[in-house]
């Protein structure tokens, strides 16, 4: 921007678009003005400009733009107060008689934007909460604007095919100001319509809708699930030991597939770090795994037929999702620029707590994946039609082999004399007999009462001193291992 420019800003009687003030320390007032800007509810389709260091009239008020200033302005952008991101720019500029720090907002296409879930508008000179009605007019222009599939109407579906319930008593309260909720007197079909979750022309939901809150997302969205599978070997044509399926909406799957990634994929195993000393290593850090599948939910193209694919071998696991690379992400900037192909998916993944929306992902899993002490995850982003991260287990597959070679599926005889030799920290060799017993009685599932009542011992006991222990060896497994505390829950020898 030019200094000609500035100065015809810093002196315009366009009040609507343009907000002057000599405060540095009112984040709120700035964070409610690129909001109100964002809004551009009077569709002048001009973007609107906060200019900090300058008085009402224009003159300079000898501000000096330091850099904890210039970062935490810029800030603003992406940390997470203002929902959808608002689209803007911030600068620092030199004047004669002190500095000026502007910012300029561009008007949203995915109004209503809000500010700690109030919906703020300028009406004139001044800033202002918008009422219902304003509300429904920025709720209109939106979907005039948004293109985006996640925002269109799911035609064939109606009120009854999502889950109202959870979006009362979920969502709602944390995406909308209490205040505002409790004294809305809107419908539900309404509410929905200004959070991008309903086409009041239509009648029906929203693609985002489905994918989010749907009873039965795959009816619609023939692609919208997870599918997992865990191959026997190091590819795709060796056999296969467990496979299943997610269909559940995202709002229900989430919590699903956290506990299956805790309890079915993430495991421990003793490692020599020294000749007296061990260390219990997990393959794959959980967090890591789940920020992964959490982006490849939110970022996929949920008009492909494709599930998303979480795939687990010996050595690596492979998460693949429908959609390459979208909008101004690029594989030249990747992953310095993000952008959103569901801007209203992963608004409300956001407001759930899912995700920060703060483009830190990447960087985030590659350190949590060095700091497990494994390798830096693979991000193909060349392919044209999917997005696809390979992450490699800590635990190296040469180390798997050399454990099964230790217990073949004879060990059923063999590996009661050889664990608590193996895992001295773990027993004492008087329980040797116990641990036999224990063992040999695992061949077949049984559960945890029958193994006590077996070895003459409370449940309780059972667990703190011998399952547990045998669980986090990767000896035992769980028949049931995303519900751990299920009352159908066994125990089964591990033998391959």
């Amino acid at each position: 921007m030019t200094k000609e420019e500035i100065y015809k800003l810093l002196f315009s009687t366009e009040t609507s678009r343009i907000e002057r003030t000599v405060s540095i320390g009112d984040m709120d007032k700035f964070q409610e003005a690129i909001c109100a800007f964002s809004n551009d509810m009077s569709n002048s389709r001009q973007n609107g400009y906060l200019i900090i260091g300058a008085k009402d009239n224009g003159e300079l008020s000898g501000l000096k733009v330091d850099d904890n200033l210039f970062k935490k302005i810029s800030g603003i952008r992406s940390d997470g107060n203002i929902l959808p991101i608002p689209m803007m720019t911030c600068e620092r500029y030199e004047m004669g008689n002190g500095d000026l720090l502007i910012v300029e907002v561009q008007p949203s296409f995915s109004t209503p934007v809000r500010y700690r879930g109030r919906t703020f508008i300028r009406i004139g000179p001044r800033r202002d909460i918008a009422t219902i009605d304003e509300e429904r007019v920025l709720s209109e222009k939106r979907m005039n604007n948004m293109a985006t599939f996640d925002a269109s109407p799911c035609y064939s579906a109606t009120i009854n095919d999502i889950h109202l319930d959870l979006i009362k008593k979920e969502y709602l309260p944390k995406a909308v100001n209490a205040d505002e909720l409790k004294n809305d007197p809107r419908s539900i079909e309404q509410q929905l319509t200004a959070l991008g979750l309903y086409d009041m022309t239509h009648n029906c939901p929203t693609n985002a809708c489905i994918v989010l809150f749907g009873k039965n997302p795959k009816q619609f969205l023939y692609g919208a699930y997870l599918q997992y599978v865990r191959f026997a070997g190091l590819d795709k044509g060796t056999e296969i030991d467990d496979d299943k399926p997610f269909f559940d909406c995202l709002a229900k799957m989430m919590p699903k597939l956290e506990a299956f990634i805790d309890y079915g994929v993430v495991k421990t195993s003793p490692i020599a770090i020294s000749t007296l000393r061990e260390k219990n290593q997990s393959n794959y850090p959980a967090d890591a795994l789940r920020e992964l599948i959490l982006n490849a939910c939110m970022h996929r193209d949920y008009q492909s037929n494709m599930p998303t694919r979480f795939y687990e071998f010996t050595d690596r696991i492979e998460i693949m999702n429908p959609g390459g690379l979208y909008g101004k992400a690029r594989p030249e900037n990747f992953p310095d620029v993000n952008d959103y192909r569901n801007p209203i998916i992963a608004q409300a993944l956001k407001v759930m707590g899912y995700v920060n929306m703060f483009n830190r992902g990447v960087n985030r899993v590659k350190n949590m994946m060095i700091e497990n002490g494994g390798k830096e995850p693979v991000f193909n982003i060349n392919k044209i039609t999917a997005f696809e991260v390979t992450s490699y287990s800590a635990i190296k597959y040469a180390d798997l082999q050399s454990n099964n070679e230790k217990f073949p599926k004879l060990f059923p005889k063999l590996f009661p004399k050889l664990f608590p030799k193996l895992f001295p920290d773990y027993f004492q060799i008087e329980e040797q007999d116990t641990i036999k017993i224990i063992l040999e009685n695992l061949i077949e599932p049984k559960s945890a009462n029958e193994l006590a009542s077996i070895i003459s011992c409370s449940t309780r006991t059972l667990k703190d001193k011998y399952l547990d222990k045998m669980l986090l060896s990767g000896i035992v497994a769980m028949t049931i291992p995303d519900k751990p505390t299920s009352s159908k829950q066994k125990y089964k020898l591990v033998t391959e």
